[in-house]
């Protein structure tokens, strides 16, 4: 069965069929949703990460950039700030800091009042690089919406949010 406006069968929905007949008693309306979430992502990570690849970055480095830009100027975060908000290890992202410093993409400047501390800034060639690839990025992914109207988008957008919180809520997450 579809919902109201769409006749068109996925493969989500032929495995749907396939375990209602082997097993009739599963319900499998986590597949129909994140079955498709999962397909949505690994289909659309290709395009995607091919933007990063020709700003020469990978989808890591992108993030840092990103999470630095939106930060505001002058484009600064303490590296706790990044890790916490790119939610990786701060192993992981020295790796990201040192091939981004090496680029000349991102500097680590003394904290006012701190000498521990060395926040992580985006140099003028990384803030251009980061508008640059994060607009394409934004382009590429209104692209891929072209199927579903403002309206659409915006429901699918807040039941995905519902989803996300009901997820975080309940599932023990460390």
């Amino acid at each position: 069965m579809h919902p109201a406006g769409t006749s068109r069968q996925d493969g989500i929905d032929e495995r749907q069929a396939q375990w209602t007949a082997e097993l009739p008693d599963v319900d499998t309306r986590g597949m129909a949703i994140l079955g498709r979430a999962r397909w949505i992502t690994l289909t659309a990570r290709p395009p995607i990460e091919a933007i990063f690849k020709a700003h020469g970055l990978d989808s890591g480095e992108a993030d840092v950039l990103f999470s630095l830009l939106r930060s505001g100027p002058p484009y600064r975060l303490r590296p706790t700030e990044l890790f916490r908000s790119l939610m990786i290890s701060s192993g992981g992202l020295t790796d990201r800091l040192n091939r981004l410093t090496k680029a000349g993409l991102i500097r680590r400047v003394a904290a006012e009042g701190d000498g521990r501390s060395l926040p992580v800034e985006l140099t003028e060639d990384g803030v251009r690089l980061a508008r640059n690839a994060f607009r394409e990025d934004m382009a590429v992914e209104a692209a891929m919406l072209e199927g579903l109207t403002k309206e659409e988008q915006v429901q699918l957008a807040n039941l995905l949010r519902k989803l996300t919180l009901t997820i975080t809520t309940t599932l023990p997450f460390d």
